[in-house]
């Protein structure tokens, strides 16, 4: 049942958004191919999990190989496409295709794919806003996109509550031989039985139990300069999600890394394609120089580290994608300013900007000028976030953006509010 349970979502969201994928044409076609390839390859693998448990821990991971890659394969595709018209489908994609791997998430999968499906949409809702009034298509496109993980949500809480479901026994094992059943072993001698229970983890586990208040005497003091709260540098960025990547040896579980963080090892690249300004993989660069754009432009900074972006002229808007320590002062853009995956990054604007949104980003020092003041700030799973407002003419006054809220339930809905985090 649980195999044509998962059919059904083949043949329904996942059928619809191909469709439609063909439909939109460009990128998103090819790239549905890739993400159909995904469904099939872990349709076979279920297959294979309700037809037969792996031996080892090594054999499991032989089979979940075939998912990681092809995961990888769907955001490599994104990466190879930065300069597309369609690179927010591409984006919204990529970033929840991890969801498929909830067969190697325990206890809680169907969480994990609600997580998944959460970080895709804040790119759905970017080409909806793109797109509803255009084209129609889009807006059935991001639909049939969402409807596939809520569908695959249910499907693993109601078949794989707590991890994935492996067969007890080898389907199609030969039958045992024909003839008289063997005799039953000979019983455990009562000396070899207490023996044995005294050898048991668990009876150690009880006498550990049992120890009463001495339990805790062998636990280490967790001191100050241990403490995540007291120290800062212990804290580490919120992980944008990519693709479980599987080790070569066994004993080493599917890990994420941050972008941010990883090592730049590509050359780095300052070109104009079209309307978009793309500068990506500067390390340790603070003059990177845009002069005199036009104002339907838009500047994408990529994975840069330690560089620092002025741009002189009004454009359309700027996003700074898994960078680090690196900063970008402009003189106005027309709708936003967008940091997405970053860790510890500034950004001065010196005439206005509408709108600054933050998502899954750490660390974010906003400058304001006196024609900002009236600036809309969106923030979600994002942390360390200052706004510094102009006093005077050189002074500043810094505000905390919240990062912890309130919500109370009553018979009319939820209602949320900020509040200041103490301690």
């Amino acid at each position: 049942m649980s195999i044509n349970d998962y059919i059904d979502i083949l043949n329904g969201p996942v059928a619809e958004y191909l469709q439609l994928s063909q439909t939109i044409g460009g990128d998103v076609a090819p790239h549905s191919k890739l993400v159909e390839k995904a469904f099939q390859i872990q349709l076979e693998f279920l297959r294979t999990a309700t037809s037969s448990p792996p031996a080892n821990q090594s054999e499991e991971m032989a089979l979940l190989s075939p998912t990681s890659l092809q995961i990888q394969a769907i955001q490599e595709y994104r990466e190879k496409n930065r300069g597309s018209q369609y690179f927010n489908h591409l984006s919204a994609i990529s970033e929840s295709i991890p969801a498929l791997g909830w067969v190697a998430v325990s206890p809680t999968p169907a969480p994990y794919i609600k997580e998944m499906n959460d970080a895709g949409q804040f790119y759905t809702n970017r080409v909806l806003k793109d797109w509803k009034e255009k084209d129609k298509t889009h807006v059935q496109w991001c639909k049939a996109w969402v409807q596939i993980l809520t569908e695959l949500q249910k499907y693993v809480k109601q078949h794989h509550t707590t991890g994935l479901v492996w067969a007890k026994t080898r389907s199609g094992a030969p039958p045992p031989p024909p003839g008289a059943m063997p005799p039953p072993p000979p019983c455990m001698p009562l000396g070899d039985l207490n023996s044995a229970a005294g050898n048991d983890d668990r009876s150690a586990l009880f006498a550990q139990i049992n120890q009463g208040e001495n339990i805790t005497k062998s636990l280490k003091k967790v001191t100050s300069d241990m403490q995540t709260h007291k120290n800062s540098s212990l804290r580490t960025g919120p992980a944008p999600f990519k693709a479980p990547v599987v080790s070569n040896s066994s004993s080493s579980p599917m890990k994420i890394v941050p972008p941010a963080s990883q090592p730049i090892d590509k050359p780095p690249v300052f070109t104009r394609d079209g309307k978009k300004w793309l500068i990506e993989y500067h390390k340790g660069n603070k003059d990177l120089l845009i002069d005199n754009p036009e104002m339907n432009n838009v500047v994408y900074m990529y994975r840069c580290q330690d560089s620092t972006l002025i741009v002189k002229g009004k454009i359309n808007s700027i996003v700074m994608d898994s960078c680090r320590k690196s900063s970008v002062v402009f003189d106005s853009v027309v709708s936003s300013i967008e940091f997405v995956n970053c860790q510890s990054v500034q950004m001065q604007v010196l005439g206005k900007v509408p709108t600054i949104s933050i998502d899954k980003t750490d660390g974010c020092q906003m400058y304001l000028s006196p024609e900002s003041l009236n600036v809309e700030l969106i923030s979600s799973k994002s942390s360390e976030m200052n706004v510094m407002v102009p006093k005077g003419t050189e002074d500043y006054v810094e505000y905390p953006v919240p990062e912890q809220f309130k919500t109370t339930v009553s018979p009319k809905g939820l209602n949320t509010i900020a509040v200041d985090a103490l301690g």
